[in-house]
């Protein structure tokens, strides 16, 4: 009972804030999250009535299941994105510009805090600056999405900005790994290629793997029915099917082998997108069920952020070094590589503003920073939370205004078809 009346306060809480959100001219899903922060542990659950809120981070974390299948959906509507008649428009564009200002990122931060830490050596360790850098490749899939639903948003911009936020995981993934092994090897003095290089080109390969097997699968199945509900409720079956098998770790012959449920999801969406012919309609009508679920997801992201790092100086001073300096990756990282490629004026000037929201990709690698690390792993986790703080809060916002500067959401948007974390 506890739980259900929980899930029922956040949800109706952060839905009561979205209107206020309108009013003020703010995207619903800065609104979600603030309503997590009120009925998390730090406000509403501080009371400590069970049921009253989320009582504690152990509370709000016993919800992760929901969170799970929420993104798991969330990948799967960016599959969409991926349609060969648009990639062939801009497919390429959006590889090269994904690639350099996830590098860029890494290599701003990377230099900023290895520089903190040559004069500061006592405030941040050097594995410490490495990780960190590559954490600030991932951007959050999740709030851009629901930013751009939720205006309508239609232009340059908006078709290469899904992919590019796609193929951030990936990559991603790739460079959190390597930076991870080389952390790893100046804290214990040895160097492994099978952790630097093997596992994570493995994880990315058979996360596509799994993901396109499971696009064949849905779309192969969905011609045995012709009824919307029973072709739908194979769709939400298939993705609920896919987040779990996304979840599977194993070893074979010393080698981790692990998926990224992001990265299946998006593929499975990427096939049956390409392969179903009425895969457009059933997306369309998923986006739908899935709206209270979507709200839920943001608020417990609220909830979830720890409001305690605030009170660590340190956390606070190289946190705010890290966001400038991520930042400045990003955008300047997205500007070069959209002239380098010719795109539209708009898209150089604008990109790099809507890649700044980071939340759940980036939580993932602090933890599991976190459980590997140590001491080192508290400071980058703390670290992370503070920046997905600020980012999750602001970053909307600077979504929609870029949008919105480039010409790509109308001043006075319709009601939102759907809702609107490494």
């Amino acid at each position: 009972m506890e739980s259900l009346l929980s899930l029922s306060i956040a949800v109706i809480c952060g839905l009561l804030l979205s209107r206020l959100a309108k009013k003020l001219n703010l995207p619903a899903v800065t609104a979600y999250l603030v309503a997590g922060i009120l009925v998390g542990p730090f406000v509403l659950g501080k009371i400590g009535i069970p049921g009253l809120g989320f009582t504690s981070h152990e509370n709000v974390k016993s919800f992760s299941l929901l969170c799970d299948v929420a993104l798991g959906f969330i990948a799967f509507d960016i599959g969409n994105e991926f349609r060969i008649t648009q990639l062939r428009q801009i497919g390429r564009q959006a590889t090269i510009i994904a690639l350099f200002q996830a590098v860029a990122a890494t290599v701003v931060v990377d230099a900023v805090l290895i520089m903190l830490h040559i004069i500061f050596p006592e405030l941040i360790s050097l594995p410490c600056a490495i990780i960190l850098g590559a954490i600030a490749t991932a951007t959050a899939p999740a709030a851009t999405l629901m930013v751009v639903r939720q205006y309508k948003a239609e232009g340059p911009l908006t078709k290469i900005l899904l992919p590019i936020v796609a193929l951030d995981d990936a990559i991603g993934l790739v460079v959190f790994a390597i930076s991870f092994g080389i952390a790893r090897a100046l804290l214990s003095g040895g160097i492994s290629i099978i952790s630097i290089l093997v596992e994570p080109l493995l994880e990315v390969v058979l996360s596509i793997a799994l993901g396109a097997i499971m696009g064949f699968i849905l779309s192969f199945l969905e011609k045995f029915f012709h009824s919307n509900s029973k072709r739908l409720s194979i769709v939400i079956a298939l993705v609920l099917l896919t987040v779990a098998l996304s979840m599977m770790k194993f070893e074979v012959f010393g080698v981790h082998i692990g998926f990224s449920s992001l990265l299946v999801c998006m593929m499975l969406g990427t096939v049956f997108c390409n392969v179903c012919d009425f895969s457009e309609d059933m997306m369309e009508r998923a986006n739908k069920w899935t709206a209270p679920l979507f709200v839920l997801f943001f608020v417990l992201s609220g909830a979830e952020l720890d409001l305690s790092v605030f009170t660590q100086l340190s956390v606070v001073i190289i946190g705010i070094v890290y966001i400038i300096s991520r930042s400045f990756g990003k955008y300047f990282g997205a500007s070069i590589s959209a002239k380098f490629t010719k795109c539209d004026s708009n898209i150089c000037k604008y990109l790099g503003i809507t890649l700044l929201p980071q939340a759940g990709v980036a939580l993932g690698m602090s933890l599991t920073v976190s459980e590997s690390f140590g001491d080192v792993g508290s400071i980058v986790r703390n670290i992370t939370l503070f920046a997905v703080l600020v980012y999750e809060l602001v970053g909307p916002l600077l979504t929609k205004i870029a949008l919105t500067k480039a010409g790509e959401i109308s001043e006075k948007p319709e009601i939102i078809k759907i809702p609107n974390k490494d």
